[in-house]
């Protein structure tokens, strides 16, 4: 066992029980699995591949899914190891891996790790995005106040709203994806995280100030990282409102996001780095992720009582949905059995994590072409 270790295939098909559709689990393991965060594409290789997180073994390590037979090959080897983040360089060629205090390089043919970046003392590291073009890595600093604030972030937010009203010093740095050397592009006394390029244009992020969504001062800004530049991004519109989790669409330049009204009204919607083009979908029930394709299809993760994934579908200015795509049933406990659905960048096939079994595993649906085949959500399936 370790790194370069190739184990047999663990998935298996089902129809699912709600609408009949194929669904593809891909992982089978008594312990959590689950793929990179949803900003992050996982797929390479002609996406005949795709990197997935893992605590196989009592720690937590990089792995590759095999989507032609399903082997499955462990790619670093961190013992004692409790956390792991990663990015894909878009070439697909290195995953850029982060653990604990330190962000390495890994080339995905040879399985060589080189470390890239230190954080310096009094300061954690946040997540890892890379430009469109390739050349650099991109994180956030965030001072470090677990010495006075109790926090666990990852199981339960522990900490969240005391942290944002304490400021700690942030920065965001560009990292060289061959020497390494970093530079502080944006720093603010803010809680700053979810650091996320556009997956078109190399100057171009977004960020958040985070906190609970409906006291922040403002969630989703977008920062130019040649000038230093940085902007709000779909205003608050009314008191108390909550918009976040936001993403890139596959164009680079419009940011999808989510959120929730005073009311108790859920929504998704969209909106030009530039705040132009807003448009933004009702629904009535509970939702914790969308996601969207960029050709008319959005996805959205019902809890509470809607425990299904759930999609609308846009054509010629008509929108189609909620219809259920497929039980989810993910208890959301900590961010390891998070759904975060994610579709290709086709739309052909959505991934998604669910602990429904009782342990986070990967599950993968093919979006069928009769979109109006699935079934409508009813307000007496609540």
């Amino acid at each position: 066992m370790g790194k370069g270790t190739v184990y047999p295939a663990e998935w298996k098909r089902y129809s699912d029980r709600f609408t009949g559709i194929d669904v593809l689990q891909l992982t089978d393991y008594k312990t959590h699995s689950y793929h990179l965060y949803f900003t992050e594409s996982g797929w390479y290789a002609n996406e005949r591949k795709l990197l997935f997180i893992s605590d196989r073994n009592n720690a937590t390590n990089l792995y590759s899914i095999d989507l032609d037979d399903g082997a499955i090959t462990q790619l670093t080897d961190y013992e004692n190891n409790d956390a792991l983040g990663a990015c894909l360089r878009p070439q697909g060629d290195v995953a850029f891996v982060k653990t604990g205090q330190n962000i390495a390089a890994l080339r995905l043919d040879t399985l060589e790790e080189r470390p890239l970046f230190a954080a310096p003392e009094g300061y954690k590291i946040g997540n890892v995005s890379c430009t469109a073009d390739g050349r650099y890595v991109l994180t956030c600093l965030q001072e470090d106040l677990s010495h006075r604030i109790r926090l666990d972030l990852g199981n339960g937010y522990v900490g969240h709203r005391e942290l944002m009203e304490a400021a700690p010093h942030s920065r965001i740095l560009r990292i060289d994806a061959v020497t390494g050397d970093a530079d502080t592009v944006y720093e603010a006394h803010r809680f700053i995280t979810h650091i996320n390029a556009s997956p078109t244009v190399p100057h171009l992020i977004t960020f958040c100030h985070e906190g609970p969504w409906h006291l922040v001062d403002h969630r989703i800004w977008g920062l130019n990282l040649d000038t230093g530049e940085a902007w709000k991004i779909r205003e608050r519109l009314e008191p108390l409102e909550k918009v976040g989790h936001e993403f890139f669409y596959p164009d680079g330049v419009t940011i999808g996001y989510h959120g929730f009204r005073a009311d108790g009204t859920n929504f998704f919607g969209r909106i030009r780095y530039d705040n132009s083009g807003m448009k933004e979908t009702d629904f009535d029930f509970d939702t914790w992720h969308s996601h969207a394709d960029g050709s008319g299809l959005a996805v959205v993760d019902g809890k509470g009582d809607v425990r299904t994934l759930c999609v609308w579908k846009e054509a010629d200015g008509a929108i189609d949905g909620p219809r259920v795509l497929c039980e989810l049933r993910c208890s959301f406990h900590s961010q390891k059995v998070h759904a975060h659905p994610r579709f290709t960048r086709d739309g052909s096939k959505l991934l998604f994590t669910s602990d429904k079994n009782g342990y986070a595993n990967l599950y993968m649906v093919e979006m069928p072409d009769a979109f109006e085949m699935l079934p409508k959500l009813e307000p007496a399936a609540k």
